[in-house]
């Protein structure tokens, strides 16, 4: 078990002066004493224009400063955003070999897409395409690392003559790879490419095995087909910490900034509407907190062991005793690391500085003895199956001899790959649909139960489940069919919907499903409220107002298996 440290930079409303500078400068002093207590990694995130959850657009440079205050902490980019509208793969993979450089070779490459809405539209990236980029921009830069000179890519988004990109990093071929992951499909993802997994789902120990199991069991298989030149099997799970001897005050340091951060992640990546520069997300938080499932008053100190979700978010906060129970279970299912959030909402910096100290000295010395030899062990017993993904994948590449550097034919060749490769214009629905939310969640916010019941009959719940099923993408599915049921409590009695899914489209019918692989039992006002996007899935099920009833896994699906946004 390895241990680490997560930063958001997050600066929850009102500001004033001074504020991030003294954030930034205080998250540089928690991680040179992360350093001196032991932490093995810090991991910074890579966001744009998330105000208040996020004020880390510049990662690369924090963690160059963090890189000369400190000796032997890794340092982790958890995540560059790779889509080539954010970040262009050269200039990526020159960062990041820069700061392997100045770092004396201690960075861990964290990847990703982005699922926020601000950052997508900011940039123009469109939701449909994120993927394929990531793919498409891992193989460019991963290749960048290690091909001397690079021999140039052709892509639908990325077109680059050869060039030897420069500098290369102190590790070979490259730095470790990591990718974020927020639920079963992606874990599977990134076994299936030979990388990281970084999981920023707040799980219980016994939910994450299943997940670490089956990632195992696929990068050992002949699905691992390694993205990079090298393979990083590791899996990680994010849990906000705070720490202290007396139960009590270390959920009063601490609760409210976990809160926080769940409430805003929520916020940025569901449908809960944003106006920059106005809207006030701390403010939300304090007045919806409870409705949403972050209520203060779940969490009592009276807990013999820690569950991370009890009713409300909790995670590792408590005492040295609690979390290090909390962390054996996830080190009895294979969990390889845990990155602990603490600066978060409201925290306080010196909160978070003795919470690092007490870590250091009282939970960190019980999982160090015999751990290099036990990592030993885990690099031999997958050898043989690493060295079998690795011949799977496409060798480094040779530029034929004789090519040299011509501008004016280069560019003509970029402008002319750029017309032949774009795509499509997003159609008309698209739009329509974006205005009928709009307006929907006009007719739903602050209507009382009663008053939604009465306006939207079973008439239209006939007409949105229509929708749903003329929206369904089965790109999104992950191969799944079958029935979808949809129990929808009025106050004159039950509605019950069953959606039919298929290879290519899906089906709506009233009545109950024959064999259903998913049953969702809510409140019709509540089911009306997620339409609009008005309320989160998420915050229904922590507050008992949303049953699920069979196979979990697709319930964090469903929104974009009907053309909503992802929860992640």
């Amino acid at each position: 078990m390895r241990f680490s440290l997560f930063y958001e930079h997050q600066l929850p409303r009102p500001w004033a002066d001074g504020q991030e500078l003294k954030l930034y400068q205080d998250a540089l002093d928690q991680v040179e004493l992360a350093d001196r207590v032991g932490f093995d990694y810090v991991w910074e995130v890579e966001h744009h224009f998330l105000e208040e959850y996020s004020h880390s657009s510049a990662p690369e440079v924090f963690l160059a400063a963090a890189s000369q205050r400190t000796r032997r902490i890794r340092l982790g980019h958890g995540i560059v955003q790779l889509p080539p509208a954010v970040n262009h793969p050269a200039r990526i993979a020159e960062r990041v070999a820069t700061l392997d450089l100045v770092s004396n070779g201690r960075v861990d490459f964290g990847t990703g897409e982005s699922s926020a809405g601000a950052e997508l539209g900011g940039f123009g990236v469109r939701r449909t395409d994120k993927r394929a980029q990531w793919q498409d921009a891992i193989d460019a830069i991963t290749r960048m690392f290690v091909e001397e000179p690079f021999a140039g890519w052709n892509s639908a988004d990325i077109t680059m003559p050869p060039r030897n990109v420069l500098p290369k990093p102190v590790q070979k071929p490259h730095p470790p790879l990591w990718v974020a992951c927020s639920r079963r499909e992606t874990i599977q993802f990134a076994a299936r490419n030979g990388i990281g997994a970084l999981s920023f789902s707040f799980v219980e120990p016994e939910d994450a095995g299943k997940w670490v199991d089956e990632y195992y069991r696929i990068l050992a298989s002949d699905e691992c087909v390694p993205a990079g030149f090298a393979v990083n099997p590791n899996v990680t799970v994010v849990l906000p910490m705070m720490l202290h001897e007396d139960e009590a005050t270390a959920i009063d340091r601490g609760i409210d900034g976990a809160h926080f951060f769940a409430f805003a992640l929520a916020h940025y990546y569901g449908t809960t509407p944003h106006d920059p520069g106005r809207t006030d997300v701390w403010r939300e938080f304090l007045a919806r907190r409870d409705s949403r499932g972050f209520s203060r008053e779940e969490i009592i100190a009276n807990a013999e062991s820690l569950n991370v979700n009890v009713g409300s978010l909790r995670g590792a906060i408590g005492t040295p005793d609690q979390v290090a129970e909390l962390i054996r279970r996830y080190e009895s299912v294979g969990v390889d690391q845990i990155s602990f959030v603490l600066q978060a909402g409201p925290n306080k910096h010196e909160h978070i500085c003795e919470s690092l100290e007490l870590f250091g000295k009282s939970v960190l010395p019980r999982f160090a003895e015999g751990r290099d030899e036990r990592e030993a062990a885990k690099a031999e017993r997958l050898a043989p199956a690493i060295e079998a993904a690795l011949a799977r994948r496409e060798p480094a590449r040779k530029l034929p001899p004789g090519y040299r550097i011509d501008e004016d034919a280069e560019v003509a060749r970029v402008h002319r790959a750029s017309r032949a490769t774009r795509r499509p214009v997003p159609d008309i629905r698209t739009a329509a649909r974006r205005r009928f939310q709009q307006g929907f969640r006009k007719l739903v916010n602050g209507r009382s139960d009663a008053q939604l019941e009465k306006r939207f009959g079973p008439g239209a719940q006939r007409v949105f489940f229509a929708g749903m099923a003329r929206a369904f993408d089965p790109s999104a599915s992950a191969g799944f069919t079958g029935e979808l049921e949809f129990r929808l409590t009025r106050a004159d009695g039950p509605t019950v919907w069953t959606l039919q899914i298929g290879k290519s489209r899906a089906r709506a019918r009233s009545g109950p499903a024959h064999d259903p692989a998913l049953t969702l039992t809510m409140a019709t006002a509540d089911f009306l409220r997620i339409l609009a996007g008005d309320a989160n899935p998420a915050s229904l099920l922590m507050d008992g107002r949303l049953e699920l009833r069979g196979d979990h896994y697709l319930a964090p699906r469903l929104s974009e298996m009907f053309g909503g946004p992802s929860p992640y």
